[in-house]
């Protein structure tokens, strides 16, 4: 691997190249430079695995060096980053993790500390390496041929289709399966977001799809036993036979960095469900309904979870009591504008009635019709329903003929009461972040975090985020630092107040990083706006 050392300070960088033992920490000969603009130079023209940089340097700044490569050259977004720094100050540290730093030195620098950052990073690398070699070697062993037998095997299994010894032995035959003494662990892959950025484009579709199959493939290639396919276009299953618990162990490893990959290739957050083991293979449809139960419910409480099914979970699935819980939870996240997780908790109350052997049509209709009616009640009461429409539902709902008709109606008229909804919740949506602004340019020095505003208008922080940014055009905290420095210009104005004082009332905890950051985004520090404006 190769470090790029980047300080003003001579001395600094000899101490490092010296004292550090490079060779046996896995690098080559580190590459040194006295500027961030020397630094950028050698970036531009040489492969560089490590950043190892000062915060405080004359021209351009430990940060801004980071910040550029992030900005200007997409190659070194996988460069990792050490910030060192004589200043102890949060600021700093927050502003480098923010640009993606991954490690954070004092001077004096302790050795020990940094060669420690730099064999972790090392060891990440080479994991990766090692990854993508072993997916190489599989693709070459195995056959188109056998992956699709793979694929329509898993997908059997789980729908219940292997209905007799003779199939099942058969498909033994076909993939070198153990006939006998089965136990087996189901693993099952999902996106979290239903809804794609342009839920109408059939490329993007293909792609998520394709690219969860195959990070799932790469991350369990060397594991065998396992057997791997889709079950949806958002879904891969993976079933596990007879491993002992080490290999268990380390595949369950694997999990997060499954979920990382596909975060950081297709910005796509992925829940993963692990099922009890069994002993039969009559048992798979059965152990995936109770994962598909486990993560809708798990998905109201966050995603991107790995979750383990129980003897709790079990009872649950089984006496859960679909009227009393669903409808009121479908219509409150339909009435706070969570309409995403709305059609997810459908579609898990849904997949309940199905799980009831024998399904009985009616009740499953009822269901459907049941909550139409909610729906239509909600919309009578804001005078914002269509007469037509609601007949022209009600027609289709009583000529369905099976449940997946029902579960597709339901899902139209779904749709089109959040459409309704939408319009609504615009305009009330457009002044409660017109009041947030407000209030935020009203307590610029008293640094209000995101939690403390969420809780002061009575939304949920996350949703309170994505609304700032979708009205505003700009996060809350990019929001908050261009009002701090439009009220510092103001401020500045005035030749009574310090500078230091300007930088309290605006919500700095330090005068010092108030100075750089002013600087930083108006090309001059605070006292020569103050004495440029008074030149005028």
């Amino acid at each position: 691997m190769q470090a790029l050392i980047v300080d003003d300070e001579p001395m600094q960088i000899q101490g490092l190249v010296r004292h550090i033992d490079w060779e046996a920490l896995g690098y080559e000969q580190p590459l040194t430079a006295q500027s961030g603009e020397e630094a950028m130079a050698i970036l531009a023209a040489t492969h560089v695995d490590v950043l190892i940089t000062d915060v405080s340097m004359p021209g351009m700044t430990g940060i801004e060096l980071l910040a550029k490569c992030k900005s200007d050259y997409p190659k070194l977004q996988a460069m990792q980053t050490v910030m060192i720094s004589g200043y102890d100050e949060f600021e700093f540290v927050q502003e480098a993790i923010h640009l993606g730093a991954k490690a954070y030195v004092l001077k004096p620098i302790k050795t020990d500390e940094l060669e420690a950052k730099l064999a972790a990073f090392r060891d990440s690398l080479e994991k990766k390496n090692h990854i993508e070699q072993e997916t190489s070697k599989l693709r070459e062993k195995m056959t188109e041929s056998y992956e699709v037998l793979q694929e329509h095997y898993v997908k059997d299994l789980i729908e219940g289709s292997i209905q007799s010894d003779e199939l099942l032995e058969s498909w033994c035959r076909l993939l070198d399966l153990p006939s006998e003494n089965w136990q087996a662990t189901l693993f099952l892959f999902g996106y979290d977001r239903l809804f794609l950025s342009n839920p109408h484009d059939a490329k993007e579709r293909i792609m998520l799809s394709e690219g969860l199959i195959k990070c799932v493939k790469m991350g369990l290639s060397e594991f065998a036993g396992t057997y791997i396919g889709k079950t949806g276009a958002d879904e891969v299953a993976v079933i596990l036979l007879n491993a002992s618990p080490a290999d268990r162990v380390k595949l369950e490893k694997q999990l997060s960095f499954i979920q990382d990959i596909l975060k950081e290739q297709y910005n796509a957050s992925v829940t993963v469900g692990v099922s009890r083991e069994c002993q039969t293979w009559s048992e798979i449809p059965l152990l995936y309904k109770e994962i598909k139960h486990m993560m809708a419910s798990a998905r109201m409480a966050g995603y991107g979870q790995i979750l383990y099914f129980d003897h709790v979970e079990m009872n649950e699935y089984h006496d859960f009591r679909l009227y009393e819980e669903y409808f009121p939870e479908i219509l409150k996240l339909l009435d706070s504008g969570e309409s995403e997780k709305a059609v997810v908790y459908f579609n898990h109350a849904y997949e309940m009635l199905l799980a009831q052997k024998p399904v009985s049509f009616s009740y499953v209709q009822a269901f459907g019709m049941g909550l139409i009616s909610e729906l239509i009640r909600k919309l009578k009461r804001t005078k914002e329903t269509d007469a037509e429409m609601n007949i022209l539902m009600w027609q289709r709902m009583i000529d369905c003929t099976d449940v997946e008709e029902i579960r597709t109606v339901v899902m139209a008229f779904l749709a089109q009461y959040i459409q309704l909804k939408q319009k609504e919740q615009t305009v009330q949506q457009h002044n409660l972040i017109q009041r947030v602004a407000r209030y935020l340019e009203e307590h610029l020095e008293a640094n209000v975090t995101v939690k403390q505003l969420a809780e002061q208008f009575h939304l949920n922080s996350s949703y309170l985020s994505v609304l700032f940014k979708k009205e505003m055009g700009r996060t809350i905290s990019d929001f908050v630092q261009e009002a701090r420095m439009n009220k510092a210009k103001e401020l500045l104005r005035d030749p009574n107040i310090k500078v230091y004082e300007v930088s309290e009332q605006v919500g700095f905890q330090t005068a010092a990083y108030f100075t750089f950051l002013f600087k930083k985004l108006t090309g001059t520090t605070p006292q020569e706006f103050r004495d440029y404006y008074y030149e005028e």
